[in-house]
């Protein structure tokens, strides 16, 4: 394994894609954590992300470590 070859990690969203399908990685103390879904709001530092199950994930930004806008489910 070539270590030089490992995933890039980006912050690719801005506040203008509230309202579009976004996935996002934070860290966690035990890791790292996921979630997809609407990106409901981002203010004060937080970003709302509400999944298809309707459950509402708050995420403090300074957490995240990848994030970018995904296509809508099919």
């Amino acid at each position: 394994m070539n270590p030089g070859l490992g995933a890039r990690l980006s912050i690719t969203i801005t506040l203008s894609d509230v309202g579009k399908r976004v996935t996002t990685r934070r860290k966690v103390p035990e890791g790292f954590r996921d979630a997809v879904g609407e990106l409901e709001f981002w203010r004060d530092g937080v970003l709302g992300v509400r999944r298809r199950d309707g459950s509402l994930v708050e995420i403090d930004e300074r957490t995240l470590v990848a994030a970018k806008v995904v296509p809508g489910r099919a």
